[in-house]
């Protein structure tokens, strides 16, 4: 009876920590929106090296012409290619550090010619995947077992320590790559949204895990 009681306590500690750690993550990414640079800024500093000149055949800042046919088809259709990247624009223009809600600024600057106001909500693909999805399909191949050190999935232990700071440090890790793992998990067209349903879905098993 009494180690039936001592078992009972410890699943409830261990959920307790977990939800403690989920409450955090929440509030991590609240605070993170905050920080997130204007889309003037990561225009200037990172879309105008292609676009201040149209290199590559994009469209130039100021043609307000190109930009109006470009986004005949929605803001949303190139802001998902801003995202994931088309043809010869990389990826979130090639600097993997840049947040979804920060592509979105920087694409509606160049559409409105520098008079729209900063979204606070970031793009969200129609096509996103979910959490679950992403995780059965790329991260279980490594965090199932715990591979090269990753942390395993329900593994209260390997996770707390790194979350100590919050999600977003770990958002960002799986990102920008950490160790041996590449960056996005080696899915180059995750988006920053995708990547954090991920992790938080990963999270979110330590609250069921029975120990």
């Amino acid at each position: 009876m009494s180690n039936n009681k001592g078992c009972t306590t410890g699943r409830a500690t261990t959920s307790l920590k977990a939800i403690a750690l989920i409450a955090a993550t929440a509030c991590s990414f609240g605070l993170a929106q905050a920080t997130e640079r204007s889309g003037k800024d990561v225009v200037n500093t990172v879309c105008a090296t292609c676009h201040s000149s149209g290199k590559d055949g994009a469209p130039k800042i100021g043609d307000q012409a190109d930009w109006s046919k470009r986004a005949a088809k929605g803001l949303a259709s190139l802001t998902e290619h801003a995202i994931t990247g088309v043809r010869n624009m990389p990826a979130h223009g090639g600097q993997a550090k840049l947040s979804d809600i920060e592509m979105s600024r920087a694409v509606a600057y160049m559409v409105s010619g520098g008079h729209s106001v900063d979204t606070h909500k970031a793009y969200a693909s129609p096509q996103s995947r979910s959490g679950a999805e992403i995780v059965q399909l790329r991260c279980q191949e490594c965090h199932a077992t715990g591979k090269d050190g990753s942390p395993k999935i329900g593994d209260m232990s390997a996770w707390q320590p790194r979350l100590k700071n919050g999600v977003d440090p770990l958002v960002k890790s799986a990102i920008n790559g950490h160790n041996s793992m590449p960056a996005r998990g080696g899915m180059a067209d995750l988006s920053d949204a995708e990547m954090r349903s991920a992790v938080t879905h990963m999270i979110n098993q330590l609250a069921g895990r029975k120990k």
